[in-house]
């Protein structure tokens, strides 16, 4: 590959990974928790695009192309997989408003610790999944990898369609923790109880509302 055509496909995948899309409300749902959550969503997402890279490298992903059932199928499994996160957000927020009292007397308990520490690598290895499933369940990640990839190779090849897709993985991993720091912080400065839960509630809805879209389109 040139390098003219190596800086715009940076600057491609630069200028995309700015768009909003359900991997960065992902992100943003899970820096309500805090920032390592939040990291893990985003380099949960983009090992799924480099999974979905090595497909496309594989060629397995034309198949999606040219099998509408086969697409339609995953389109409807990655947005049931969104509603049921967004109805897990939102027990849990119902879940956090019972317990909160009962955390609060716990820890002011003699030798009580703040924090749980397998709580928080549940958390972490929740968003992680969460993160990657997200990914590799959305058929449009592989159709633009499919679509955009070879426009930049002189050679398409396995290496070459893979370091590719590494490099977009990248861009959209350094973006998506950029967005997560900043979102953890922007939630550290709102520590009222009140708009952490209305925060909680409209992550959940929109988390649900992607899925159901998702999943309507594929009819």
């Amino acid at each position: 590959m040139s390098l003219p055509l190596l800086l715009s496909f940076i600057g491609l995948c630069v200028l995309l990974s700015l768009t909003p899309g359900p991997d960065s409300f992902l992100v943003l749902r899970f820096s309500m928790v805090g920032p390592r959550p939040a990291i893990a969503a985003a380099i949960g997402s983009a090992l799924g695009g480099i999974v979905w890279a090595v497909v496309v490298a594989a060629g397995v992903a034309a198949l999606l192309e040219q099998s509408a059932t086969a697409y339609r199928a995953l389109k409807v499994i990655g947005g049931i997989y969104l509603v049921y996160l967004g109805i897990r957000t939102f027990l849990a927020f119902r879940r956090d408003r019972r317990e909160s009292a009962a955390t609060a007397a716990t820890a002011a308990l003699p030798g009580a610790e703040p924090a749980n520490s397998r709580e928080r690598a549940a958390s972490v290895r929740a968003a992680f999944t969460a993160g990657m499933v997200s990914c590799v369940f959305n058929p449009k990640v592989g159709l633009f990898y499919l679509a955009v990839l070879p426009q930049f190779l002189t050679e398409v090849t396995f290496a070459n369609t893979l370091a590719l897709g590494a490099i977009e993985s990248t861009i959209a991993a350094i973006e998506m923790v950029l967005l997560a720091l900043a979102a953890a912080r922007a939630a550290e400065l709102l520590r009222s109880k009140k708009v952490r839960d209305r925060l909680e509630q409209i992550s959940a809805g929109i988390l649900a509302a992607l899925g159901i879209g998702t999943a309507a389109s594929a009819a």
